[in-house]
């Protein structure tokens, strides 16, 4: 696939909200901060300068604009691409219908050339005419009954035959139609790909205007963002609800989800390198045995919503009213994700972005 993903500051990636201890199971204790906000972790020290906060602090809200878009825009990719697939895989299958059908409808005319060769041969008259013409009453009665049987077997020829030509022009329209579903959806596909690679430079373009000290600040105040929405998540008690415990293949998920842990984010992709957000929420349940949709969006749509108290390991959140971000819940208050570009696959607060719901796989 045509992507792009600026690969970089995976150290600081991979503590998002706090330092993330070696995990060692999907039943592990994650980041205690995550789980009790009244261990908050350390905040970073402040830089002096309020003014050049404030300034970093728009770039920040710009740079999650662009990166959000990006992601939306990455959906669309997806999804466009999944159908393409879909669409040609019809297209190869009806191909070989039309194939298989052009051959019985070959078959068919042999067949009727055959019979009307016949009666050629016979002069020209038909059955009737020549059972009529016969002296031998028995020799009359024998052949009235395969005339039957023939005139039955010949209409039944034609009407296989007029079936078939009609099923031919049938699976020519569908494989029109295919085409142009399959037309409108490289489109669709190029122009994702176009705005993604258009926001992912503008960010890009922004991050390199800033000096080294600056892209520290910036990243702290990511941080800073990050754990006061996770304490605000946290201070309804929310997390005393939820004692889900993770269903076998929940627990395949998780494994496979933070055995990623450090690999770079890039648009579009599925693994084994590189993951977007629900290119590494999806693999991860296709090696728990569990198929679902490519695309956060798609995932919102058609797997079962759940209430968020009844959460546990495995199960997907779904974030922001547009459904453009999907992390796995691993327990304690923590989700593992595909952040975004110039990020890695790492550890979050569950509750560290807006909350659009839940959907759980194997329900």
């Amino acid at each position: 696939m045509g992507k792009t993903g600026k690969v970089g500051l995976t150290s600081a990636a991979v503590a998002l909200v706090c330092a993330v201890t070696v995990l060692t199971a999907p039943g592990a204790a994650y980041a205690s901060s995550y789980a009790n906000p009244a261990k908050p972790a350390p905040t970073p020290t402040p830089t002096p300068t309020a003014s050049g906060d404030q300034d970093l602090e728009k770039v920040r809200e710009e740079l999650d604009r662009l990166y959000h878009e990006a992601a939306v825009a990455t959906d669309e990719y997806n999804a466009a691409e999944e159908k393409a697939d879909e669409q040609s895989a019809e297209i190869v299958e009806l191909a070989r219908r039309i194939v298989k059908g052009q051959e019985k409808l070959d078959d068919l005319k042999e067949r009727v050339g055959a019979a009307a060769r016949a009666q050629y041969r016979s002069g020209g008259l038909p059955p009737e005419a020549q059972l009529m013409l016969s002296d031998d009453p028995r020799l009359f009665l024998d052949g009235a009954s395969r005339v039957r049987e023939g005139a039955q077997a010949t209409k039944g020829l034609l009407a296989e035959l007029t079936r078939t030509q009609e099923d031919l022009q049938s699976y020519a329209k569908d494989a029109s139609t295919q085409w142009q579903r399959l037309e409108a959806n490289r489109k669709a596909k190029a122009a994702a790909k176009k705005k993604i690679k258009s926001r992912i430079a503008e960010a890009e373009k922004l991050e390199a205007k800033l000096e080294k000290e600056e892209l520290e600040r910036l990243l702290e105040l990511e941080q800073e963002t990050a754990y006061q929405n996770q304490a605000a998540w946290l201070s309804s008690g929310i997390l005393k609800e939820i004692d889900g415990k993770a269903s076998p293949r929940g627990k395949k998920a998780v494994k496979y989800a933070t055995a990623q842990i450090g690999k770079p984010y890039e648009w579009g992709a599925e693994g084994p390198k590189t993951y977007d957000c629900s290119g590494l929420t999806s693999q991860a349940w296709a090696a728990a045995g569990r198929g679902i949709p490519r695309t956060s969006q798609e995932q919102w749509k058609q797997l079962p919503h759940i209430d968020i108290r009844d959460m546990r390991p495995g199960d997907l959140i779904i974030y922001h009213d547009d459904a453009s971000h999907v992390g796995m819940y691993i327990g304690d208050g923590a989700i593992v994700h595909a952040p975004r570009p110039g990020r890695t696959v790492t550890i979050a607060g569950a509750g560290s972005m807006a909350i659009l719901g839940v959907v759980r796989p194997d329900k």
